[in-house]
């Protein structure tokens, strides 16, 4: 019978868990971009799972990805916020008074 080296061995963690940038994934679903946040969410709710279970590494790829999903989403709200003033002077601008 052959042993699992793994078994009953978990590896502490080097450190606290990392942030799961939860708030900046919810204030950006809310006032940016609701498809990016909303995967910034997803991503930001698995990291404290993935930690309990001793998956570190997976981890703290969750909270890269929230934190790179809310940097997309502020992005994309800039975006849409720049592109929507542009639209309103280019409109107002032909318009005739």
């Amino acid at each position: 019978m052959t042993q699992n080296p793994y078994y009953g061995q978990q590896q502490q963690p080097a450190g606290p868990p990392p942030d799961n940038n939860l708030v900046w994934a919810i204030l950006v679903t809310v006032f940016c971009c609701l498809p990016l946040g909303i995967v910034a969410i997803v991503k930001s709710s698995q990291v404290n799972s993935l930690w309990a279970q001793g998956q570190f590494d997976a981890a703290r790829k969750s909270a890269d990805d929230a934190k790179k999903f809310a940097l997309w989403s502020v992005g994309a709200g800039v975006a849409v916020a720049v592109l929507y003033f542009v639209f309103v002077v280019a409109l107002a601008g032909s318009s005739n008074f």
